[in-house]
């Protein structure tokens, strides 16, 4: 399958998006530090980008491209949710 340009641009602002969520919330070492960091607000931030890039572009989009944005949102949103169950616990066991 040829992809073109657009779909190439595409899938890479698709995978930038990730890669930016996957490095705040602390999955990724960030390139800047060389060390993982937890930024669960900057996570949000992507995770709600590619949420909205899929709905915007509805009806637009391959078959194969709607469905990799689908996994990659899903894969984060459980990644997202996973992550803000351990802030929470961790508060919970430093309060007095």
């Amino acid at each position: 399958m040829e992809q073109t340009n657009d779909q190439v641009l595409f899938m890479q602002l698709v995978i930038q998006n990730q890669q930016i969520a996957l490095m705040s919330l602390g999955k990724m070492k960030n390139p800047l530090t060389d060390k993982s960091e937890i930024n669960l607000d900057y996570a949000k931030v992507s995770i709600d980008t590619l949420d909205m890039l899929l709905d915007k572009t509805k009806g637009n989009l391959s078959e194969y491209e709607e469905k990799f944005l689908t996994e990659v949102i899903k894969e984060l949103k459980l990644t997202y949710v996973e992550e803000l169950g351990k802030e929470q616990n961790t508060k919970e066991e430093k309060k007095p």
